[in-house]
């Protein structure tokens, strides 16, 4: 299976506990590109603004990302959301 595929499958892993739906199929993944290098980019979009799961599902997204076979490096990026500059700023640190 190609690595791009393994991603969204392990992104599928991560789910919205107040919907039950996991981020793929809310559509809340956006702009998913993989270099052959390793090098993991995307967005992450919250259903709404002001998400109280915004920060949890965010770190979520990045260690299912992180934890696929062959990822080297990730830059999740997150917008529309109250704290993106902070939340951002948190996934770059960590």
């Amino acid at each position: 299976m190609e690595l791009k595929n393994r991603i969204v499958e392990s992104l599928r892993t991560v789910i919205d506990p107040e919907t039950g739906i996991d981020v793929v199929s809310m559509g809340l993944i956006k702009d998913l590109k993989v270099e052959d290098t390793g090098r993991i980019e995307l967005v992450f979009r919250p259903s709404i603004p002001t998400c109280p799961l915004g920060f949890k599902l965010a770190f979520d997204i990045r260690d299912a990302i992180l934890g696929v076979e062959g990822v080297q490096d990730i830059n999740l990026k997150v917008v529309d959301f109250i704290y993106a500059d902070k939340l951002n700023e948190m996934l770059k640190r960590e």
